[in-house]
């Protein structure tokens, strides 16, 4: 998905489809917003990229590929919503004992590897705004008496892992196709 006006970038300006108005919204719907905006980001950031492209492990020695951050965010989003907040104890999408980087170097450029990502991705996304949805209050504490952290501070910290992780995301686009992104 390249730009006409500005082939070099993702998307040009004027066909964004994530917010850019301010919402003057309530503390809710404001984390919501950039939570969503930056879920979008990623996707953006990843689009029409071919199995082995979206697998480009674009900065050796490191593993992080494009792929390796959608399997990531599905298991950092699955941790913090299953995991924490309701206290399941659901097995993890990739972590294993021998290879705890498994959403990194299991990201291999087949389509199947592909569609299994983003298929777990929104899935688990779904689940994190269905959580949210019903939650009465962003003072909800977790379930997982190991990690106490009520749901506002889950919010900030996935705006910021997706903010972090997007970031990562610009350099290794930029690597895979000479595409940046805004």
């Amino acid at each position: 998905m390249a730009g006409d006006t500005y082939p070099d970038m993702w998307v040009d300006p004027e066909d964004d489809p994530r917010s850019q108005e301010a919402l003057l919204g309530d503390e809710r719907t404001t984390l919501l917003d950039y939570l969503a905006n930056y879920r979008l980001t990623l996707e953006l950031k990843c689009s029409g990229l071919e199995p082995e492209q979206l697998a480009m492990r674009s900065v050796p020695p490191s593993t992080m590929s494009l792929l390796g951050l959608v399997r990531h965010l599905a298991q950092v989003e699955q941790t913090w919503w299953r995991r924490v907040m309701a206290g399941d104890d659901t097995p993890y999408l990739y972590r294993r004992p021998d290879d705890r980087d498994a959403d990194f170097t299991g990201a291999v450029g087949e389509e199947s590897v592909v569609t299994e990502a983003w298929t777990r991705w929104r899935e688990e996304t779904a689940h994190g705004d269905a959580f949210v949805a019903a939650a009465e209050s962003l003072d909800l504490v977790s379930l997982d008496p190991a990690n106490p952290i009520n749901l506002r501070e889950v919010l900030v910290h996935l705006i910021e892992e997706y903010a972090r992780h997007c970031g990562h995301a610009d350099l290794l686009r930029e690597c895979v196709d000479g595409a940046t992104g805004q």
